[in-house]
């Protein structure tokens, strides 16, 4: 499968509304710190200053991204296996080095 489409795929099971406003809301923050981050560049802050946001950042991506594993692998994952497709393991453990 190319890159592009599996970015295209979509989930079996919706999320539920909680779940999209938590990934919302963290995502909107993260944006919100580059943001803060790039004029921070702009106006010239000390470097150790930047670092620091930028790990901030790092970590609320980081953060996102193990919720969404979560739910990955609690949906879609579980699906995959009972419906006899055991091949979603590599995908899961290709992920989990991306992310580790």
């Amino acid at each position: 499968m190319t890159e592009s489409a599996a970015c295209c795929r979509h989930k079996a099971q919706p999320r539920n509304d909680e779940f999209r406003k938590d990934i919302d809301r963290r995502i909107n923050r993260a944006v919100g710190q580059l943001n803060g981050i790039k004029a921070m560049i702009d106006d010239n802050r000390y470097c150790g200053d930047v670092l620091t946001q930028l790990a901030a950042v790092e970590s609320a991506v980081r953060r996102i991204a193990s919720i969404i594993m979560r739910d990955h692998l609690k949906t879609c994952v579980i699906d995959e296996i009972k419906a006899g497709n055991e091949e979603v393991i590599d995908e899961v453990m290709d992920l989990f080095h991306q992310f580790g």
